[in-house]
Parts: C-alpha cells; sequence; structure tokens
C-alpha cells in the first residue's frame, strides 16, 4: 500500500512537474525564494502593529519566530528520520524531470519546510485578520499554495512532501495563534 502510494507520487510529480515551461522559470524560482515574501511580510508587521500597538506586536513578533522555529525543525526532525530523497536526487527520474534549481539542496525532501512555513504564516495570519479581512485571509493561504507548488515545479519535492508540510504549518500556525491570543487576553497584554 504504501510503495503505491509513493508510485502515485512520483507520477503525480512527474506531470506536474513537466507542466512547467522555461518562460515560467524566472517567476517561479522567484516565488520558492525565501527573500520573495518580504514585502508581504512587512505588510502582515504594519497591519499587526495599526490592529495590536507596540506592545502585543512585539508579543505577535516573538510568537512568530517561535513559530517558524517550530515547523523549520520539525521539517528537519522529519527530513532525517524519513530520509526520502528529493526527486532531483532520484537516478530513475534522471532525464525525465525538470530540475529548475541550479542545485538541488539537501538530500531529503519530507516534509517541505517551504510549504509548513508558508502555511504556518498564512494560517497564523489568517485567523488573526479573519474579522477585519477575510479578503487578506484568502490571499495569504493562495500565496502558500503558490508557494508550495512551487517546490514541486522547480523539481525538489514531491506533492506527498507538499501536503505534509501544508498541514504540519496549518496545524502549528493554528496552535501558535490560540497560544498568542491566549497571552494577550490572560495577561492583557
Amino acid at each position: 500500500m504504501l510503495e503505491e502510494l509513493l508510485q502515485l507520487d512520483r507520477q503525480v510529480f512527474l506531470y506536474l512537474n513537466n507542466l512547467g515551461a522555461e518562460s515560467w522559470d524566472g517567476f517561479w524560482l522567484f516565488l520558492t525564494d525565501k527573500w520573495s515574501a518580504l514585502p508581504l511580510y512587512i505588510l502582515l508587521l504594519w497591519l499587526s502593529y495599526r490592529q495590536l500597538g507596540t506592545r502585543k506586536t512585539l508579543i505577535l513578533l516573538i510568537s512568530i519566530a517561535l513559530l517558524i522555529t517550530c515547523t523549520d525543525q520539525i521539517a528537519n526532525f522529519f527530513k532525517y528520520g524519513v530520509k526520502r530523497i528529493r526527486p532531483c536526487y532520484d537516478e530513475e527520474l534522471t532525464g525525465i524531470m525538470r530540475l529548475v534549481k541550479s542545485s538541488c539542496g539537501g538530500r531529503f525532501a519530507f516534509f517541505s519546510a517551504h510549504a509548513a512555513n508558508s502555511f504556518a504564516i498564512a494560517s497564523f495570519f489568517g485567523l488573526l485578520f479573519w474579522k477585519q479581512m477575510r479578503i487578506l485571509s484568502f490571499i495569504l493561504f493562495f500565496w502558500a499554495m503558490l508557494v508550495a507548488y512551487s517546490r514541486v515545479y522547480i523539481g525538489v519535492h514531491y506533492p506527498l512532501d507538499i501536503i505534509a508540510g501544508a498541514m504540519t504549518g496549518l496545524l502549528f500556525g493554528w496552535l501558535f495563534y490560540k497560544l498568542f491570543i491566549f497571552g494577550v487576553h490572560k495577561y492583557s497584554l
């Protein structure tokens, strides 16, 4: 059963990865770069400051730093625990997949830290701004989906790596949002 699921994952990866075209490579490389989201992060910081004030925004920044640290380290824990190699290291896929990046990155793929981190941010801020700016919540989740897909497009993750990362990010984003709200209300920060 597991082998059949992994084989299906490889087939879906090859299908999605080979949909790419050189004319779009630059866009997806930009999107997958961690610095491409800097304007979005600055906007979220500004909106948080406007809504929460200085003190709560500082607590929010600490919460986000801990959130990203947790999702990133859990992704590393699973990568080195599961040891599923990236598609770009799979010799059976050489020549039939597109590696858009100049390098493949670390050897292991399960699960995607990019997907986990982007969905964690989307989940946290999507919940934080849900009542005031629902459109922002939808934009954040759309952005997270694009970042996650970019990892398949450029050839460094399988779809299951992305799905597991997204689910982990959603869970941790929700958890850290709840902890943040609890702390803000409990201690009247």
